[in-house]
């Protein structure tokens, strides 16, 4: 059972790093009471404006470096203005800066042209407070677009395992096949989905993500097919759903894994039938979506003990595209590092350059990264935050202060038990140990061609082989 978010402690920031800002664009101050309180039980810092004039000097702020803004919430109604207008402003001033819509007017034609113009997702009002939390998380947590970053180029990365991937994603992309994207949490499964729409006939529609863990059923099928007014205690008026949302688009189901029976029937109508129907509604819609799923858990053995339908699996396993975990793809961390040292060096008061030295890299380099790539850049942001400022406000990161980190993510805290920190130990160790060992079978043994297969460099894989005692 889902915990209110008001009664859930604080889970985006942390005493190392400073309280993610939110700037909420709404006319009407008791939306923004609301907003204000929910965004401060979830950790987030709140900057208001009741009007598009003071919403347009806020964002002039942020980009001159006076103020920093992470996300913005805004109303699509105002009495001076248009949020599209505001939209389209960021799009132009700040492309990075993720922007969640919010509406009373929850039309399709709306909520498509909010998609196209840049925004990350649009919640009707009322809306539901876990659903608008999961959003925000996701806006704050999502990759930013980067110059030309569209298509195959939203995936960092050059290792052949990564090259394999970028190859099945690209001539995937070229019809309107079910897609499955399978692989760790923190591989980057939302990056391909968009790449794969920004690849394909569809990427002039909208591409519309729904989090399918995030939300217990009921509001689940809600987000899914929309409902019509009357349909259940408090749905005041017709709402569209994401899959309507999604007309002419993609439509993109995050773990897929993890939704309950009851929703696997109706979702197995969807993609074998084209078709949904809204809570409440006496007719069905057809659905002109292309579909994309992901997942991190095992669907196979899921269906071995008949928690997911076999039927439904084979309707989305039609064209499965396993995204590589970061341990098989090493030489790829250099280049990430250098870009999530940009991203958030940025984000700091001033804009301060943010070095990283050679030593520092290869350090990083030879972490197996069980959290993948979210959690090398949750690292990385770290550092940058902490980093000491030296001669003329530059900022440097050394192998000294990788390792002062390292130990703290593994340093027991004194409320846990002692084989709290032993376990997380042992646990990167043993996973470091099976991609050597894996590396080194399929190379026959040649040490060389495991250097490459891992994407290090001779002298790293013989210091690691020596360290796990495979030397």
């Amino acid at each position: 059972m889902m915990t209110s978010p008001l009664s859930s402690p604080p889970s985006v920031t942390s005493p190392l790093a400073p309280a993610p800002r939110v700037l909420v664009v709404d006319d009407d101050a008791d939306v923004r009471l609301v907003l204000r309180a929910l965004l401060a039980q979830q950790g987030y810092d709140t900057a208001e404006a009741g009007g598009m004039a003071v919403a347009v000097r806020a964002i002039e702020r942020h980009v001159t470096g006076q103020e920093t803004i992470d996300v913005v919430i805004c109303d699509v109604r105002m009495p001076d203005g248009d949020g599209l207008e505001l939209l389209r402003l960021i799009g132009e001033r700040c492309p990075r800066l993720p922007v969640v819509m919010l509406t009373a007017y929850g039309t399709v034609p709306l909520a498509v042209e909010a998609m196209r113009c840049g925004a990350v997702d649009v919640v009707c009002k009322p809306f539901e407070r876990e659903a608008l939390v999961s959003v925000l998380d996701r806006a704050r947590r999502g990759e930013p677009d980067v110059p030309g970053g569209r298509g195959l180029h939203r995936l960092l990365g050059d290792a052949p395992a990564m090259r394999q991937c970028k190859d099945l994603i690209e001539r995937a992309a070229r019809g309107d096949t079910t897609v499955l994207l399978r692989g760790e949490t923190g591989t980057g499964k939302e990056l391909a989905a968009r790449a794969l729409h920004d690849l394909s006939p569809r990427r002039e529609g909208p591409f519309v993500r729904v989090h399918c863990a995030a939300l217990p059923d009921t509001l689940l099928e809600s987000e899914l097919f929309g409902h019509e007014a009357g349909a259940f205690t408090g749905a005041i008026r017709r709402k569209a759903g994401r899959v309507e949302m999604a007309e002419g688009g993609t439509l993109f189901l995050d773990e897929i894994g993890d939704i309950t029976p009851a929703v696997q029937v109706k979702l197995l109508h969807l993609l074998q039938e084209r078709e949904y129907c809204r809570l409440g509604a006496t007719s069905s819609s057809r659905a002109d979506v292309r579909f994309v799923a992901a997942t991190h858990r095992d669907l196979e053995s899921l269906v071995a003990t008949g928690e997911f339908r076999e039927d439904l699996f084979y309707r989305l396993n039609v064209v499965p595209i396993f995204m590589p975990p970061l341990r098989a793809r090493q030489g790829d961390i250099a280049a990430l590092v250098i870009r999530f040292v940009e991203r958030h060096a940025g984000r700091l008061p001033g804009a301060a350059r943010t070095v990283v030295e050679p030593d520092a890299i290869e350090r990083l380099t030879e972490e197996p990264w069980p959290g993948n790539v979210r959690q090398l850049e949750n690292f990385v942001e770290r550092l940058v935050v902490l980093a000491p400022e030296g001669l003329h406000g530059t900022r440097r990161v050394g192998a000294a202060d990788v390792e002062r980190e390292l130990e703290r993510v593994v340093r027991r805290h004194p409320s846990e038990p002692p084989m709290l920190a032993g376990g997380l130990v042992e646990q990167r160790r043993d996973a470091e140990r099976r991609a050597l060992e894996s590396a080194l079978r399929q190379a026959g043994g040649n040490r060389s061609q495991a250097a490459r297969i891992l994407g290090i460099s001779r002298r790293t894989l013989y210091k690691k082989l020596e360290q796990q005692g495979l030397s």
